[in-house]
Formats: structure tokens, C-alpha cells, sequence
């Protein structure tokens, strides 16, 4: 049976259509793999700067390119239970940390940490300090020390130890949900 000149371009057409669906979820696939995705934070580890529930989009391929830088905020894998977290890293491969009287040292410096004020303030009027001493620890090769900005309320580097850079899924670049908070976390 002969196909009708519009059956063969209707078919043709479907076949256009099927090819440009497969290459947009591959192109989305990949950019979600390698690329940037989005993350929800999941508690409050990282208060004031993130808060529980808001949305933030990964950059995953800039650790492709260069390792984690202190400051960077991170999204990890700290074991192989595939959990996510979002933590800071403080400190990089050979960085001595430690911390003495509610003051984080890296390499005997001490370390100004701006993003701590709020959380700060809120530890002294509770009569708390919030980063109890610990340390010194050196950070091996291919490692971080990660940690949160709410120190009193963070699983991070101080009890898992410094975390692999191939546990390191990449920086978080924007917070974009809600609309309201739309900021790029410091």
C-alpha cells in the first residue's frame, strides 16, 4: 500500500518532532550531569546565610576546571549513603585549622569569617560560643575542611573529617527560590 504524499509528510513531521524531543532531553541530561542543577537546602546548618528550603542552583562543572576555594559554598556527598549537604569550605589541602576561644585559625591566622555576625551575636546572647576549640587539623591532599555557618547546629569536617574533592558535587551559585530571596550566597 502506497503512502499519500500528506501521510508521508505527516510522517516525516512526527519523525522531526521525535528527534527534536530526544535531542532536548539529551541536551537537559547533560547539562543536569555535568553542568548546573538545582538543590534544596535541608536544614539549618547553614543559617544565616541559606535557610531550610530554599532552592539554590549547583554549579557542577567549575570544580572541573579548578579545585574548591576557601569561602566556597559547596554541595557534597560526604559518604556513600548518596546524602547531599551544603556546607562552606574553610580551609584546603595542606591548611592547618583550628579553633581556639570561639576564633577559627587557618595556618595560625585568624580567620575573619563576616558571615558569622548574625549567628555570632545570637551564640553570645545565649551565653554560648559558637565554634567550640578543636584542632589543630591538617587537611590531606585531595581533601577540604568543610563547615557550617550555624556551627552550633552543623555536621561538617569537625566530625567527619576533611571531605575528598571527589565527594565535592559543586559551588552554589544563586539562591533562586523563593522569588523574594533571590541572592547570590556569600
Amino acid at each position: 500500500m502506497e503512502q499519500t504524499p500528506q501521510e508521508t509528510k505527516w510522517r516525516s513531521e512526527l519523525l522531526d518532532w521525535l528527534k527534536s524531543f530526544v535531542l532536548i532531553g539529551a541536551i537537559t541530561a547533560l547539562i543536569y550531569i555535568f553542568i548546573m542543577a538545582p538543590y534544596v537546602v535541608q536544614g539549618r546548618s547553614m543559617e544565616s546565610t541559606l535557610h531550610d528550603r530554599e532552592r539554590v542552583i549547583v554549579n557542577k562543572a567549575i570544580y572541573y576546571l579548578q579545585d574548591p576555594h576557601p569561602g566556597d559554598i559547596v554541595i557534597i556527598h560526604p559518604d556513600a549513603s548518596g546524602d547531599n549537604w551544603i556546607k562552606r569550605v574553610i580551609a584546603v589541602a595542606g591548611d592547618k585549622v583550628e579553633a581556639k576561644n570561639d576564633q577559627l585559625y587557618i595556618n595560625d591566622q585568624p580567620l575573619d569569617e563576616p558571615y558569622l555576625a548574625e549567628n555570632k551575636q545570637k551564640a553570645a546572647a545565649a551565653g554560648v560560643t559558637l565554634t567550640d576549640d578543636f584542632g589543630p587539623i591538617t587537611v590531606e591532599p585531595g581533601s577540604v575542611f568543610v563547615m557550617g555557618d550555624n556551627r552550633n547546629n552543623s555536621m561538617d569536617s569537625r566530625m567527619i573529617g576533611p571531605v575528598r574533592l571527589d565527594h565535592v558535587v559543586g559551588r552554589a551559585e544563586v539562591v533562586y527560590w523563593p522569588l523574594s530571596s533571590i541572592r547570590i550566597p556569600r
